[in-house]
């Protein structure tokens, strides 16, 4: 799989994007640029613009204010070039019910100046046994990887992916990956939004963490954990009432504890010494007599500095 890169290093790049609707902002000021061969990973919680953000830097959606550049070339001087030679993955796609599989695949190929045999692409996408299938008759995943197929059958030099695994079962979820990182591997740039951490950390060389339309942090994931200063996540549930028992001051004063976060039934704390912290907690809550039904660490993730920067989990509705 093959794909040629954008010129001067820069794929994709987005300048001072504003979209509004109405009263309401949803991008509010964008800034960030695509490596070519590599992926860039946008991620927010529901509603915080990411998805009007992909869909600006795709054509659907003009911006308001800002400038776009794909693979050096804008919108407004060069639309049908860039759509040549880009492919783009809904979050949502709507295909004609009543084609097969494989007259969906060749009725997209007709769309393009150049691209691959339809027959790689089915097997690409892991849907040899349905070509000959209505698309009505497709299952959610399988709908998801005819709309990846349909994608890809251009040979694009830059892929966009909004959601591309939602649906699909891990084995599927897997097989997507795969996809992307030879895609990459041939010098292609990818633009991704996931709400599956795991999948942000494995393709993803940079992320842009994007709240209320704006750009929160960047940068690449082990730089963004790297930021929340901690040398491990404490979590603990706590028998009935235990919470109320201990006050947020209190557990911020135990030794490296550097941030405390409540959740319904359990208590989170960031903490740059563990050992110290442990030896500590545990007195504390034997004092407090307070039941403690779990406790473990882990080290920090992505989906703890997403949390600590937005105060949602990336799935949460």
């Amino acid at each position: 799989m093959s794909a040629a890169g954008g010129g001067n290093g820069v794929a994709v790049r987005a300048r001072g994007l504003v979209k509004r609707y109405g009263d309401l902002v949803a991008v509010g000021g964008i800034d960030f640029e695509a490596r070519s061969g590599t992926c860039l990973g946008l991620l927010g919680p529901n509603g915080a613009g990411k998805t009007t953000c992909i869909e600006m830097l795709e054509g659907l959606k003009p911006p308001d204010e800002g400038e776009i550049e794909i693979l050096g070339r804008t919108w407004r001087s060069a639309p049908r070039e860039i759509r040549q030679r880009i492919g783009v993955q809904l979050q949502e796609t709507d295909l004609l019910d009543k084609l097969t599989v494989l007259e969906t695949l060749r009725l997209f190929r007709t769309f393009y100046s150049r691209g691959r045999d339809v027959g790689e692409v089915l097997g690409l996408v892991g849907l040899e046994e349905k070509r000959d299938a209505w698309v009505e008759k497709l299952s959610g995943g399988q709908k998801q990887r005819l709309a990846l197929g349909c994608a890809l059958v251009s040979l694009p030099e830059v892929l966009f992916l909004d959601e591309p695994t939602t649906g699909l079962d891990p084995q599927a979820r897997r097989r997507v990956w795969e996809i992307v990182e030879d895609f990459k591997r041939g010098g292609g740039t990818v633009l991704l939004t996931s709400h599956y951490m795991e999948e942000a950390e494995r393709l993803a060389d940079d992320l842009v963490i994007v709240d209320r339309g704006k750009v929160i942090a960047e940068g690449s994931p082990a730089a963004i954990i790297a930021s929340l200063g901690a040398e491990s996540i404490v979590e603990l549930r706590l028998g009935d009432e235990g919470a109320d028992a201990l006050d947020d001051e209190e557990l911020a004063a135990l030794p490296g504890v550097k941030e405390v976060r409540r959740e319904t039934g359990a208590i989170t704390l960031a903490v740059t010494a563990t050992q110290a912290c442990m030896g500590a907690l545990l007195p504390l809550l034997e004092r407090r007599a307070v039941t403690l039904e779990d406790l473990h660490t882990h080290r920090p993730t992505l989906e703890d500095v997403f949390v600590a920067l937005t105060g949602k989990h990336l799935r949460d509705e």
